[in-house]
């Protein structure tokens, strides 16, 4: 839904599609906050091609991905969108190049996960999410943050885990099971403070009743984020 110019809300556009449940999942609890404070969003959605996405990103292609999600950026720009983000952990591997090209404001996930850490006065964490993610430690975009990396056979796990949830746009009982049971691991063994859920179809299988280890939201502390630029005027 766009907004109209008597509308005092600024209009938001999301990169959607990477994968369509995440996307889903951001309208709604976007429109649950909104709701919760008496306004109507003004939002637009664009869909990405994951593929190609995942992709560039496998291949370090940074600035051929960066050039891609600035297109799906104009278009939104150019239909009232004033301020836009990615609702994917992956995409923002480019995110040094697509800041410098963006045609509107951004709010970047790894800048509103790590202020989540900083307040929370975390130092050592460990990540859940693509392979891309929980190797290159969020693209090192937590500096000052020491991250666990799990297991190559954790790692493994994980990651398909992840994939399959993406493909399905849902989780799975034993999805939640694996990945449970991998991060009460890491709590025990690395003594990490908190498992950071980096990767935004996590948020369809773990929620704040049955998540029972120490944790960040990724897509939570984003949402978040997201309404307090939005707010912001």
């Amino acid at each position: 839904m766009s907004g109209n110019e008597e509308s005092n809300e600024r209009c938001l556009g999301l990169i959607g599609g990477l994968g369509v449940g995440a996307t889903i999942h951001y309208y709604q609890e976007l429109v649950k906050e909104h709701s919760a404070r008496g306004r109507v969003p003004s939002l637009l959605i664009v869909h990405a091609d994951v593929n190609r996405v995942l992709r560039d990103a496998a291949t370090g292609e940074t600035r051929q991905l960066a050039a891609y999600l600035a297109e799906l950026l104009e278009r939104l720009s150019s239909a009232g969108a004033r301020i836009a983000a990615i609702p994917a952990v992956t995409p923002h591997i480019c995110m040094a190049e697509l800041l410098e090209i963006s045609p509107i404001p951004l709010v970047s996930l790894p800048a509103a996960i790590l202020h989540e850490i900083q307040t929370r006065q975390l130092k050592r964490v460990a990540l859940f999410g693509t392979r891309f993610t929980m190797e290159t430690r969020m693209f090192g975009q937590l500096p000052g943050v020491e991250v666990v990396v799990p297991s190559a056979d954790e790692v493994d796990l994980i990651h398909a885990a992840y994939v399959q949830i993406v493909n399905a746009g849902c989780g799975t009982e034993e999805h939640y099971q694996r990945l449970r049971a991998i991060a009460h691991a890491l709590y025990e063994r690395e003594r990490v403070e908190a498992v950071v859920l980096a990767g935004t179809e996590l948020s369809l299988i773990f929620n704040e009743t049955n998540t029972d280890f120490p944790h960040i939201d990724g897509t939570r502390v984003h949402i978040a984020a997201i309404m307090r630029d939005l707010l912001a005027v």
